[in-house]
């Protein structure tokens, strides 16, 4: 029997079995086989006083996949599991072991940093054993999102009627929150700046006999205009050579904040596209992974693509373009695992690749391509001017720059923000003064931050050490499903769930959701994964914390009073209110569970009127909806009768039987009869 190799991907496993051909078999597991059950105590699938020892159970649909891959494990000669070089990829390994039953001496564990086929023909012989530092971690991580997630979610649901809450989710949330309240409080303070226009710049006024200045109203900033004069005296020229850095290439964060500022992407678009860049695309004779891989916080790179790529510069720009890659030293990882984001060939130019992809893939490949070239490209090189000229011992600056080599942004100029603003020479002036054309006042009023786009938000959660780069995307998604933000310009705006949710997670749980803990939090995974720390002590440091909060805001939490909708009920006089059921909303009595009356939505109510008794108990016959709003007809005694059809009763009776005459693909016949 063939080697069999376990891959997550469907798409990833054809490209892949091209390149082994032979010997080997590669299949796909689909992603993750199983997950944390829902029974137990709070339906976790954790056993909280056995030291949080898990129950996993296959994934529901996911049965018929195990039974088949368990049949090959047991009649194949050996097992590569070849899931992603990352701990969600080492955790699904594990699980694949575990459930198939595979025999420790009977599998190996590889990676594979880039789908070409020099890397997994040489990944294959490289192989190793599951690391069960990284399994611990990643397992730790998804016992603590399990308590906290289904705990909080379902306090949410009682007392509030939001939908989720989370580990890093309500921290995500709370950060919106906390900005948008910013923005509320925010006094906006007046100031005014004075500028002078010459011809081919302006001057802006900073100092008075070198003394900062401040303008803090009209009257200030007319004052001055009172004392100068058009003429300025040039006070001083300072120029300077600076090198202007290539950057780094791209991490997942970093692709991900790029492709939301500059190809309008989600997070989750650019995953799914990179996803897809990784995992192969059809080219006209080979099938390739184009990119790296995708899910990494590192900003290294192989010295064989530093190395090929350096070449490359040279050959189609010439040496003086040839730079070094702005990366750290590379780590003792025998599969390389954790390269920053970048082409698998430096000769597979977007252009050359864009008749294979569609627009979107090839704007993301082409962002990704040229950040990774302009990573190891020299440095681009400024003359830095500044002028400060003088009128009436005020003090006017202006500062441009002139390009004086591109560098790196021979290729990546247009993912800069900045641009350089050129100067006249002001050296070959025969006179030191110059005539403005005009001198003006500007009112400004100080502005607050601004609201967190998706790009700001998640530099903001990596630089506070929250999440890690595979949820960024997931973390976004919930908060926008969830009705807990919407989305303005672009721009987060909490929702008054949202805000809700947030206060009653900080008047409990302050301790817990917050930014200082929940990095703390990941920085404790971290140690598991890399064995410094014991996975069994984090969880009970959390769970001893964590509970006793739990029980108060269970007992204590004030429970969100239901919308009034200004009916009362015809029952008992009572209010009548909005209420959230496993249907969605619905209006009902508020003297529940005294009075139980439920008001009929008026699709129900309007009900259609045949002319014609129901056979059964001789009441009316109506025009109903399923849930999934297909049509019948039914009786109205419903349910102490239950006579029902699909088809729509004329109103007549069988002269044979006497039973309904009903319309069936607008032919009339007996539902008995015919």
């Amino acid at each position: 029997m063939k080697n069999i190799v376990i891959v997550e991907s469907p798409a990833k496993s054809k490209t892949i079995e091209k390149y082994l051909a032979g010997n080997y078999k590669v299949v796909s597991s689909k992603g993750h086989i199983r997950d944390l059950a829902t029974t137990g105590k709070y339906g976790l699938g954790v056993d909280l006083e056995n030291d949080f020892k898990p129950s996993y159970v296959i994934i529901k649909g996911k049965n018929k996949d195990v039974k088949e891959l368990k049949k090959l494990v047991e009649s194949a000669d050996h097992i590569y599991l070849a899931t992603d070089p990352d701990r969600e990829g080492e955790i699904i390994s594990w699980h694949l072991k575990d459930e198939l039953g595979i025999p420790e001496d009977k599998y190996d564990r590889v990676t594979f940093r880039e789908i070409t086929k020099d890397v997994v023909l040489s990944s294959i012989k490289e192989h190793a054993k599951i690391d069960m530092n990284l399994v611990k971690g990643a397992e730790t991580r998804r016992i603590l999102d399990r308590i906290i997630g289904f705990r909080l979610s379902k306090l949410m649901q009682y007392k509030t009627g939001g939908k989720s809450a989370g580990r890093v989710q309500s921290v995500a949330l709370k950060l919106i929150v906390d900005r948008e309240r910013e923005i509320l409080a925010f006094v906006p303070k007046e100031y005014w700046t004075i500028e002078s226009d010459f011809k081919d710049y302006t001057a802006e006024l900073f100092k008075y006999k070198d003394k900062d200045i401040e303008i803090n109203n009209e009257q200030e900033a007319d004052e001055i205009l009172a004392k100068l004069s058009n003429s300025f005296n040039i006070d001083s020229i300072e120029e300077k050579e600076k090198k202007k850095a290539s950057r780094e290439v791209f991490k997942t964060s970093t692709l991900q904040q790029m492709a939301s500022s500059k190809l309008n992407f989600a997070a989750s678009k650019t995953m799914k596209i990179a996803q897809k860049l990784y995992e192969g695309i059809d080219l006209d004779n080979e099938t390739v992974g184009l990119i790296t891989y995708m899910r990494t916080d590192s900003v290294r790179l192989s010295d064989e693509f530093i190395g090929q790529a350096k070449g490359y510069i040279n050959k189609q720009y010439g040496k003086e373009y040839v730079g070094y890659a702005k990366v750290g030293k590379k780590k003792d990882n025998v599969q390389d695992a954790h390269e920053g984001i970048r082409p698998t060939s430096i000769y597979r130019t977007p252009e050359e690749v864009k008749p294979y992809l569609s627009l979107d893939e090839y704007k993301l490949y082409r962002l990704i391509y040229i950040r990774a070239l302009a990573s190891i490209m020299a440095d681009a090189k400024v003359l830095a001017t500044t002028v400060i000229f003088e009128n009436n011992d005020y003090l006017f600056k202006t500062t441009g720059s002139v390009l004086t080599f591109d560098g790196y942004l021979k290729v990546y100029s247009e993912f800069e923000d900045s641009e350089d603003k050129i100067l006249p020479n002001f050296k070959d002036y025969q006179s030191k003064v110059v005539v403005a054309d005009s001198i003006n006042k500007y009112q400004h009023f100080t502005k607050p931050a601004s609201r967190y786009t998706e790009a700001s938000l998640i530099k903001e959660l990596e630089s506070l050490g929250i999440g890690r780069p595979s949820t960024y995307a997931t973390i976004i998604s919930t908060i926008k499903d969830h009705d807990y933000v919407k989305v303005e310009d672009k721009k987060f705006v909490p929702t008054e769930m949202g805000i809700e949710t947030t206060d009653k997670l900080q008047e409990y749980f302050s301790d817990i959701i917050n930014v200082k803990y929940t990095a703390h939090m990941e920085s404790d995974l971290d140690d598991i994964a890399e064995a410094k720390k014991d996975n069994i002590k984090v969880l009970h440091e959390f769970y001893d914390k964590f509970a006793p909060i739990m029980d108060d805001a269970l007992k204590n939490m004030a429970k969100k009073a239901p919308t009034k909708i200004g009916e009362v009920c015809p029952e008992c006089g009572n209010d009548l209110v909005v209420r959230k059921g496993k249907y969605g909303e619905f209006v009902a009595c508020s003297n529940y569970p005294t009075c139980k009356y439920i008001k009929k939505d008026k699709k129900e109510t309007e009900e259609v009127k045949i002319i014609a008794e129901c056979p059964k108990c001789h009441k009316n016959i109506v025009e109903r909806r399923t849930k999934k709003g297909k049509i019948f007809y039914g009786c109205s005694g419903y349910p102490k009768c239950d006579y029902a059809t699909w088809y729509k009763p004329t109103g007549d009776v069988c002269p044979k039987c006497g039973n309904l005459m009903v319309s069936k693909n607008n032919i009339v016949i007996c539902e008995n009869c015919d």
